[in-house]
């Protein structure tokens, strides 16, 4: 068995703000995704929408400082940069709609390895179903990538050959950004980008439950 730790929800969040590169307009979704906002490096221009009308969103303000006017599409308060701009939901749909958005993140409950994304719905009986501005994200982004833990609180690799959940979208994940490894979606399957120290690539496929390519 390897010796390995996870990442941090914070160290996630790190590491998929150093992949969006120098003017790019994102959107994070609700829940962890959120938290990338808190990481962007240092000098980097990333402009940051809100489905709920925000472009130009800030990191989490200071305690103490929170204006409860001024909310992300989760209803956590956050602050406006210089040049930033609040406006009405629908020009927000129009903007994730039309393909503006470089990048969105989003979670999810399940991810196939040709990238289809289950992230609404259980389907379970008594589950409240939330679909939000997820199916516009999907598809509108240039680029999806999914922020999730690996395995869900039952051991179960969250990332699987078909979806068993309802879809969300159709082959629009592009990268997962899991506590243990980020992985690419190829037509020709999973592909390693990065894992965490000390986890061996035999221990992450057998965590996962399907082969994965080492990147060339």
């Amino acid at each position: 068995m390897s010796n390995y730790q996870k990442r941090t929800k914070d160290e996630l969040a790190r590491r998929v703000a150093q992949d969006i590169h120098d003017g790019a307009y994102v959107n994070l979704g609700i829940g962890m995704p959120t938290q990338v906002a808190n990481h962007i490096p240092e000098g980097r221009e990333v402009i940051l929408q809100s489905e709920n009308g925000i472009l130009g969103m800030g990191p989490a303000p200071a305690a103490g400082k929170e204006d409860y006017d001024l909310i992300n599409a989760g209803k956590q308060p956050v602050t406006l940069l210089a040049g930033g701009a609040f406006f009405h939901h629908a020009d927000s749909f129009a903007m994730m709609r039309g393909g503006h958005l470089d990048i969105c993140v989003l979670g999810a409950f399940q991810v196939s390895a040709k990238g289809d994304l289950a992230n609404w719905s259980t389907g379970e009986p008594g589950a409240i179903p939330a679909v939000g501005g997820a199916m516009d994200l999907a598809i509108g982004a240039k680029q999806t990538w999914v922020m999730m833990d690996l395995l869900t609180k039952k051991g179960e690799s969250k990332i699987v050959q078909e979806c068993t959940y309802p879809l969300t979208g159709i082959g629009c994940v592009k990268r997962i950004y899991t506590d243990l490894a980020t992985l690419a979606c190829t037509p020709d399957g999973l592909e390693l980008i990065d894992a965490v120290e000390g986890l061996e690539h035999a221990e992450l496929e057998k965590l996962v439950g399907l082969p994965i390519r080492k990147a060339a």
